[in-house]
């Protein structure tokens, strides 16, 4: 299997090289490239299109948030995961609408650290229910958008695995209730993923919302 490619958006230099040693080191894992401002990354990610991206919130001029907004637009299929310091929920919430997968403190241990990156390179989303349920009551406010084209049907099971996305469940949660393995809730996470047509988690409780 080929190396999970990281790029870091970080202004604090150690922090920056902490985080780049931490995942060279890592079996599986090769840090891409580094930047301290989001404009620098914002003109070479496109080109390089890592698969996670780790995003620091608090970043001078252009901010964490409006840099994934602006990444998204150009790399959609590229992951990213905010870091901050502090849940500071507003912040956060707002990175995961802009287009974020997920979010990790930066004190987050670094085998922890490298089992989200892995885990969002296979389609998980890290967060806590607290920041998950925050999406989606915004997107339950949100007025209906206008009817897609009806794409093929989520199965039973699948229905079930969405349903509990829209609730805010873990992956390792969704596994428990449903009787299934993490593996198999990945699985059914992609077909659904595929089927809606989307690439987040935010997405795919959106269209389920719409229904």
């Amino acid at each position: 299997m080929a190396d999970i490619n990281v790029s870091i958006v970080e202004d604090n230099e150690p922090v920056r090289n902490a985080l780049a040693r931490s995942i060279d080191r890592a079996e599986g894992f090769k840090c891409l490239s580094q930047f301290a401002n989001a404009e620098a990354a914002l003109e070479t990610l496109p080109k390089e299109r890592p698969n996670v991206v780790l995003m620091d919130i608090n970043l001078p001029g252009i901010n964490g948030v409006e840099c994934v907004r602006r990444l998204k637009q150009t790399a959609p299929e590229i992951q990213v995961i905010m870091l901050t310091v502090y849940e500071d929920t507003e912040n956060i919430f707002n990175a995961l609408v802009a287009g974020a997968t997920g979010y990790l403190l930066k004190r987050t241990p670094r085998m922890e650290l490298l089992a989200a990156i892995k885990d969002v390179f296979r389609g998980g989303s890290p967060m806590t229910t607290h920041i998950a349920r925050k999406v989606v009551q915004s997107l339950q406010q949100r007025p209906a958008a206008t009817p897609q084209q009806p794409g093929e049907a989520l199965s039973t099971r699948e229905q079930e695995v969405l349903d509990c996305l829209a609730k805010g469940f873990l992956y390792k949660e969704i596994a428990e209730k449903l009787g299934i393995s993490y593996e198999t809730v990945h699985t059914y996470i992609r077909r659904i993923y595929e089927k809606l047509q989307v690439r987040t988690r935010t997405e795919a409780v959106a269209k389920f919302l719409r229904q």
